[in-house]
């Protein structure tokens, strides 16, 4: 039992912090290996398969080339991604993303500094243990590691290291196994992992590639965009009259910028930007036709702030909306909504809205094994409308 003295207000940077600090506790079960693995799977449902609704292939430096593209990467943490959108003449979509076998702790501390949750850039892989913890374990001092990381997630040192282990950090293979609850691969060399992506993400941008002509003329915004797949598409397919893809962390920021950058001749005359945009403040302008959103319910901590950015974002004078997508999640997406109620926005939610998404959707419930563990609750998105 953690002690009052122990504990410290949580932030939303905290939230991945929680993650580990559960699979730190001690389990009532004496099947602790089939624990772990269920509750691996239950944190994340980023996938590389995802319902592939728009087709994509990773690009070597040399197919770009071949591309006269500006996309070539310089960088072993990033990959550069070649989107086939399925409607005639639309151009290719190329858009850079990180591919690492690990989660740096520079992520975690960019959350620290900007209040945010790094989902948009990076996962956990389920495979491999965070490089940055491994290498924090490794190089702390005994003080300093059982001070610091106890705090970070909000344990005492007797829960992080039994009486009968011995002073200090312990072998990271040892670590790893009590944190992620899978084996620790040390071979450096191991090629990264794919790029993942929100089945959501997916689902949003094939949606606005169906729907164009909404868009026509609009201003639109993305928030919490990731690496900007659906503020793209718009962009490139709709002739919409300006297209903003905001998100809140710096990092991913920068790569959405890159992604503007490597497909601006492909915009015509829709202005596209990017921007760092932290839910909750007051500063931005209420000008805006249609929000869009793909998977940002998943913490209930950012609901109060989600709701007040869309209801200051959609403009006042003239017809709004914010379309989201986003699977149920347990409850989560159900206090999101009573958020929006008790904002006075007005919502309307719909199960099945595109013919060919159900479809793969039905698939994958009876049994579809190209999905691994696919699950209706975190991983179809529902369609949520929410107007003025």
């Amino acid at each position: 039992m953690v002690s009052d003295s122990t504990k410290i207000t949580s932030k939303p940077s905290s939230l991945r912090w929680k993650i580990i600090r559960q699979a730190l506790l001690p389990r009532p079960s004496s099947d602790s290996e089939n624990q772990s693995e269920i509750g691996l799977n239950q944190i994340s449902r980023k996938t590389r398969i995802g319902f592939n609704l728009i087709p994509c292939c990773r690009m070597n430096n040399d197919d770009l080339l071949e591309e006269n593209s500006d996309s070539v990467s310089n960088s072993f943490r990033d990959a550069c991604y070649c989107y086939i959108l399925p409607v005639s003449n639309a151009p290719k979509l190329f858009i850079h993303k990180r591919v690492e076998d690990c989660v740096d702790l520079k992520d975690f501390e960019t959350c620290n500094r900007y209040g945010i949750d790094n989902t948009g850039l990076v996962f956990l892989p389920q495979k491999t243990c965070c490089r940055g913890l491994l290498q924090f374990f490794l190089s702390s001092s005994s003080a300093a590691f059982l001070n610091n990381f106890s705090c970070l997630l909000q344990l005492p040192p007797s829960v992080l290291f039994p009486k009968d282990t011995p002073q200090g950090p312990p072998h990271a293979s040892t670590m790893c196994r009590r944190l992620t609850g899978v084996r620790y691969v040390s071979d450096t060399t191991t090629p990264a992992l794919a790029a993942c992506q929100w089945p959501s993400e997916d689902v949003l941008a094939y949606y606005c590639l169906s729907h164009v002509d909404m868009f026509r003329s609009k201003r639109v915004i993305e928030l919490g965009s990731g690496y900007g797949l659906a503020g793209l598409v718009i962009g490139m397919v709709s002739d919409a009259l300006e297209v903003v893809i905001s998100d809140g962390n710096p990092q991913v920021v920068d790569y959405i910028q890159r992604n503007i950058d490597a497909n601006s001749v492909a915009f015509c005359g829709t202005k596209v930007t990017s921007m760092m945009l932290h839910w909750e403040v007051s500063s931005v302008s209420s000008t805006y036709d249609i929000v869009i959103a793909s998977d940002c319910t998943f913490f209930k901590e950012f609901h109060k702030g989600l709701v007040q950015t869309i209801r200051c974002l959609l403009k006042e004078e003239g017809p709004s909306e914010a379309i989201i997508f986003s699977p149920k999640r347990g409850d989560s997406l159900d206090k999101f909504l009573v958020e929006v109620k008790d904002s006075g926005l007005n919502f309307s939610i719909t199960e099945m809205y595109e013919n060919e998404i159900w479809r793969r959707h039905q698939r994958f419930i009876n049994g579809d094994n190209s999905w691994p563990n696919y699950d209706k609750d975190h991983c179809y998105p529902l369609f949520i409308r929410i107007t003025r």
